[in-house]
Parts: C-alpha cells; sequence; structure tokens
C-alpha cells in the first residue's frame, strides 16, 4: 500500500506486514484444518535485555494471534553455550514445534555462532543457518528460510517494481550476514544488477547516485542524503537508529536516509517507523508457517 499524498511515494509497512499476516493465519487455518498440525514457534532468550523482553514479547503476541502454538525458553545471563546448546538440541525433536530462534544479542561468553548452526535448518525460522544461508546464496530461494527483514524489504520492492527486475540497478549500503547479504542475493534473484557498498567503499555517493532500487542497511544515522538519490529510485530504509531530538527533548528514530530530503527527490520511500521494521515479525511467522507445511525437521 503506497500513500501518494507527498513528493514520493511512502510506502507503508504496517499495512503491507498486516496483508501478510492475514495470508498467514487464513494459511495456518487451512493447514490445521488439513493437516491437524498448529504450527509452533519457540523462542529462546538468554538474560534480562530490557530491548530483547520487548521485541519477544512482541514476537509471542504475533505468534499467538495467528493461531500458532507459542513457546518461550528463558534462561538466565549465566547460562552456558552448552546449556542453550542441549536446549536447542531438545527443540530441535520436539514435534510440536516447527520454528525456533535466538533472541539476539547473547551474553558474550556465549558463542553466538555456534548457537545459531545448532538450530536445525528446517526449524531456522531466521534463516542464519549456513544451509539456509548457502540455499539462498546459490539462488535456490524456493528451498531456502530467508532471513526476515531482507524478505520483508524484496516484498516492498515487488509492490511498486514487480517481481522482475531485470534491468534495474540495486546498490545495497551494508554487508552483514542479517540484511546486506541476504539482500543482495534476493535482489540477484530477481534479476537486478546489484552492487553492495560498505565502509571500504569509495564515493558511496557516487554509488547510491546509480540506484533504481536504494537499502541502506548499515546503521548510521541518516548517513544517506537527498543529493545521494537518484530521481525516482525507490529507497528502502532499514536502519533504526535512537537520536536526541532536541534540547530537553526525548529520544527519537531515525533511519539511515534523510527522510525529508530523500522525499523530494526519490520515487518511492520506506518511512522509519512503519516502513520495513512491521514487514520483520510479519515475514517471521510466514517462515513459521512454511516451515511447519515443510515438515520443520530440514
Amino acid at each position: 500500500m503506497i500513500d501518494t499524498r507527498r513528493s514520493a511515494a511512502i510506502i507503508d509497512g504496517r499495512a503491507r506486514a498486516r496483508k501478510v499476516l492475514e495470508d498467514v493465519k487464513s494459511q495456518a487455518r487451512k493447514w490445521k484444518a488439513k493437516s491437524g498440525v498448529v504450527p509452533g514457534i519457540a523462542v529462546v532468550i538468554v538474560g534480562d535485555n530490557p530491548a530483547s523482553a520487548i521485541y519477544v514479547a512482541s514476537k509471542e503476541k504475533t505468534a499467538k494471534e495467528c493461531g500458532f502454538h507459542s513457546r518461550i525458553e528463558t534462561r538466565p545471563a549465566t547460562a552456558s553455550t552448552s546449556e542453550i546448546l542441549d536446549l536447542l538440541g531438545e527443540l530441535n525433536v520436539a514435534p510440536d514445534i516447527h520454528g525456533i530462534l535466538v533472541q539476539l544479542p547473547l551474553p558474550t561468553h556465549i558463542d553466538a555462532g555456534k548457537v545459531i548452526q545448532a538450530i536445525s535448518p528446517g526449524k531456522d525460522v531466521d534463516g542464519f543457518h549456513f544451509v539456509n544461508v548457502g540455499r539462498l546464496a546459490t539462488g535456490a530461494v524456493d528451498g531456502a528460510i530467508v532471513p526476515c527483514t531482507p524478505a520483508g524489504a524484496i516484498l516492498l520492492i515487488g509492490d511498486i517494481l514487480g517481481p522482475d527486475l531485470s534491468g534495474r540497478r540495486a546498490v545495497v549500503l551494508g554487508r552483514s550476514n542479517i540484511v546486506g547479504k541476504p539482500m543482495a542475493n534476493l535482489l540477484l534473484a530477481a534479476n537486478a544488477t546489484v552492487t553492495v557498498a560498505h565502509s571500504r567503499s569509495h564515493d558511496l555517493a557516487a554509488l547510491c547516485r546509480e540506484a533504481d532500487i536504494l537499502v541502506a542497511a548499515v546503521g548510521r544515522p541518516e548517513l544517506v542524503r537527498g543529493h545521494w538519490i537518484k530521481p525516482g529510485a525507490v529507497v528502502i530504509d532499514v536502519g533504526i537508529n535512537r537520536v536526541q531530538t532536541g534540547e530537553g527533548r526525548r529520544a527519537g528514530l531515525v533511519g539511515d536516509v534523510a527522510f525529508e530530503e530523500a522525499q523530494s527527490v526519490a520515487g518511492a520511500i520506506t518511512p522509519v517507523p512503519g516502513g520495513v521494521g512491521p514487514m520483520t515479525i510479519a515475514m517471521l511467522m510466514a517462515n513459521t508457517l512454511n516451515a511447519a507445511i515443510r515438515g520443520g525437521m530440514g
């Protein structure tokens, strides 16, 4: 859904996420009627990080709204890597659990890489296991569980430009394993010509001005200025940065793109908040449903 009241079309991520979730609810009901199976998701949270607790509560609420079985496994910050691995071993074989995610960040003494790779690939609804990473990187998108934020972003792009991006130049700012790299692979799978730019790239502004599709995922507040943007480009702002809004005023959220400047140049742009963010949990639910349908054991 696009709001065209301004110079650039505002991409309404909240409305698109609602549409995804309504589809998930409908498919989950049909799957339960057909198979008797209720999709189940387990979230592992270690420690008492307040932000993580908020995210987990939101995921649990959304899962229940979708009709899923939801299980929260909380462990103290003192838990060891081996204790978390034992828990994941149990969840991997639990017949009522089809999706598993470990809420990040983990305490520094826990080997996060080892933990993530211990999740069964078929239950890895975050899409971080090497099996899913490899499938996506080699173009086997249909067989991969795709990380939720890039999966949501490519849906938003497809709503505007269609599923085939042949002839489109795409620039992804950021090369993280969570967003940048999978985003680039999804764009390649849609036939875009893709450049991945990062902190070691020269003349980021010039690279961005070549982009018909610009995805910013670097975690630097308002790095991308209006003059970096090609007129008419689709701009997907993945950044969520908390900044002070003025003397004595509360902190606010901004993206990696200077939104007001970009509005006067771009053809369409995601706001922060309300753009890519709502899509992330929606795609997590879609991944969980698909994992249940596939069998959940990878």
